[in-house]
């Protein structure tokens, strides 16, 4: 029996000028992770009243929601300044209304081969195959890039696949965060799909590379950590520190925000 069809998410940004706008403002939110609304207007060249406005409505329509700003380091005084990121519903408006159909047959791979392990290892099977020919494409932009600008050179190459990538520098390295993930809900259930990617990434850069948060584990960005040539990250205490590698089955259920 075939799987229901997926209907379209009926959320809207609004009518005429003010939908286009709106637009603008989820589509930045997309591109560059969660923002305040000082950095949406500030990128969108709009007064910060009114990318508030639009974020109301958009808060309201279920297409962002108001997070508190995760402060690393010591925090100043006075509240942390809030941000918004895209909520399921806003995500799906951005091409996932198929997403369904990816879960189904990631269920099906893994009920096929038997459930348990050998089902887990059948859909692991599966997620390296499927972006075998995609890291070749990605290959081919990382090794015509200098050394330096490989990690800058995958964050292109991905973000014309959709997944809205940018790489900055971080503490000895570079973060490459993915702002977009077009199949989070298929991640979501299989964590599988996020370890795959790491481990191409990992070969791609040819480092070791830690995934320190995902989409699909609830974060705002998918980030993965690449260190600096001849640095190697140390491993993390697993009696005191929480793995940060990939998400794992255990983990793969979204954070509350």
């Amino acid at each position: 029996m075939p799987a229901p069809a997926v209907p379209a998410p009926s959320v809207s940004f609004g009518d005429d000028g003010q939908r286009s706008t709106r637009n603008r403002v989820a589509r930045s939110i997309l591109d560059h992770g969660p923002s305040t609304a000082a950095e949406l207007a500030l990128r969108l060249e709009l007064t910060q009243a009114a990318v508030r406005r639009h974020l109301d409505s958009l808060v309201t329509d279920g297409v962002v929601e108001a997070r508190e700003q995760r402060v690393y380091g010591s925090r100043g005084r006075g509240r942390p300044a809030r941000v918004f990121a895209l909520t399921d519903c806003g995500r799906d408006i951005f091409d996932q209304a198929y997403d369904q159909l990816a879960v189904d047959a990631l269920r099906w791979i893994a009920q096929s081969a038997g459930g348990g392990e050998k089902g887990e290892a059948a859909v692991a099977e599966f997620a390296r195959a499927r972006l075998a020919a995609q890291a070749e494409t990605y290959r081919e932009a990382v090794e015509s890039a200098a050394p330096e600008d490989r990690t800058e050179a995958l964050a292109r190459a991905l973000t014309e696949d959709g997944y809205a990538a940018t790489a900055r520098s971080a503490p000895v390295g570079e973060q490459l965060c993915q702002h977009h993930c077009p199949v989070a809900h298929a991640a979501e259930r299989f964590p599988q799909l996020c370890e795959a990617e790491t481990e191409v990434f990992s070969r791609l850069l040819g480092t070791h590379v830690q995934r320190l948060a995902t989409i699909a584990h609830g974060d705002g960005v998918c980030t993965t950590f690449v260190p600096k040539a001849g640095h190697v990250p140390k491993k993390p205490d697993e009696r005191t520190t929480p793995k940060t590698t990939t998400a794992s089955a255990s983990t793969a259920g979204r954070n509350p925000a």
